[in-house]
């Protein structure tokens, strides 16, 4: 396994779900393009039950996560729930590959997928499968059915070899990963990082945000200093304050703020991953709602991982109780974690969501879309925290230099 693949967290890599209706052999395929039994194989329809996901170094792409859905179209009993779970695999996917049974006279559930694909704007690759098994005139009327369609055999390696081609080909056109802030600072810049270290902060670890912004830094050759937030004021004065950005721990905000200079930005991990995975100027409007909030609002908190909580969690504790201190009431606050993520969001009044270190940027963006359809605000940890310590305006500065424009 090379180092890349243990380096890159499931987050960070283009997600391919591979979609099809019951038996077209979407485990199949996964396990001939992975070379390993990655998914369960059966004659039996509705083998794959629940996603299956798989993580893999796709040469010479790079990293890549593929993800084995239930089957589309199943009759037995749980196959609503199951088809319900495989559409909404679509709010993470970067690229779906959809199989079709070649041997099947016609795939009922085609179009209507394609018309999803479309509506979450995900690119997609056909393939008709069990190729070896089609005659001529077969193989032309599925041609003209699905023009530009792969043909492979999961028992043909050199048809998986060529499709794999095409893949990479595909995914060679998605954009470049973008920097975190490595757009915005010039080469030689100089960060400080400021991680508090409690009683949630893992020993011997920091948390992904901070590991993956000194990265960026390295790779756009910003110096970097991480410090603890009780040795900012000295190393601050060791750098002479020739700093350009500090960023922090959001729940440091107010005393990280009290320390650093006006004259030096400041902004906060979540918020620069708020621009990162999101979409920075929908969270910045979202803060509007909270004027708008009262005694009988609801209001969603929405995290990206799962853990276990404690008296200092930001999500469950510290950014309820600042907030209903900032307006003087009780809120009704409901916690998702994970990929749990409400598909009816009519009963809320807004939503705050965590900095999404361990989402795609895929299914952010999606969130961000399914809300604004509905019509409902959302914003992000950093940003509320940054205004309900009355210092929204200073942490959003860095966005608004020339590079770094909102």
């Amino acid at each position: 396994m090379s180092s890349t693949l243990n380096a890159t967290p499931s987050a960070n890599r283009l997600h391919i779900g591979i979609y099809g209706q019951t038996n077209a052999g979407k485990s199949s395929l996964l396990n001939a393009i992975t070379e390993q039994e990655t998914s369960l194989v059966s004659e039996i329809r509705g083998t794959t039950t629940d996603p299956v996901t798989k993580v893999m170094e796709l040469i010479p792409f790079g990293p890549v996560v593929f993800i084995d859905t239930a089957g589309l179209k199943d009759s037995s009993a749980l196959g609503e729930k199951r088809m319900k779970a495989s559409r909404k695999i679509m709010q993470r996917t970067d690229l779906a590959l959809y199989i079709i049974d070649g041997c099947e006279e016609f795939d009922s559930e085609y179009e209507k997928t394609m018309a999803d694909f479309k509506k979450h704007n995900i690119p997609s690759l056909t393939i008709v499968n069990k190729s070896d098994m089609l005659n001529e005139e077969r193989m032309k009327n599925l041609r003209d059915a699905y023009p530009g369609a792969s043909f492979v055999s999961t028992l043909d390696r050199g048809s998986i070899l060529n499709f794999k081609d095409r893949l990479v080909d595909e995914l060679k056109g998605h954009e470049k990963e973008p920097a975190i802030i490595g757009d915005i600072l010039p080469y030689n810049s100089k960060v400080v990082m400021v991680v508090p270290i409690d009683s949630e902060a893992p020993k011997g670890r920091i948390i992904l945000p901070q590991v993956q912004l000194i990265r960026d830094c390295l790779d756009h050759g910003i110096k970097s200093y991480v410090v603890r937030d009780t040795e900012l004021e000295d190393a601050l004065k060791d750098l002479n304050y020739d700093v350009d950005l500090v960023v922090t721990d959001s729940q440091a905000f107010k005393e990280v703020s009290r320390i650093v200079p006006e004259d030096i930005m400041l902004t906060s991990f979540s918020i620069v991953y708020a621009r990162y995975k999101g979409d920075l100027n929908a969270f910045t409007n979202g803060i509007n709602a909270i004027k708008k909030l009262n005694e009988n609002s609801k209001v969603l908190i929405s995290e990206s991982c799962t853990h276990n909580t404690s008296h200092e969690d930001i999500g469950r504790v510290k950014i309820p109780k600042l907030l209903q201190e900032k307006l003087g009431f009780n809120l009704d606050f409901t916690f998702k974690a994970g990929h749990d993520f409400p598909e009816d969001m009519s009963g809320y009044d807004l939503i705050i969501h965590c900095g999404s270190c361990m989402l795609n940027k895929k299914t952010m963006l999606t969130r961000i879309q399914l809300c604004e359809e509905a019509g409902i605000p959302i914003t992000n940890y950093g940003i509320v925290l940054a205004y309900l310590n009355g210092i929204l305006d200073r942490s959003m500065e860095i966005f608004k230099t020339p590079s770094g424009k909102e």
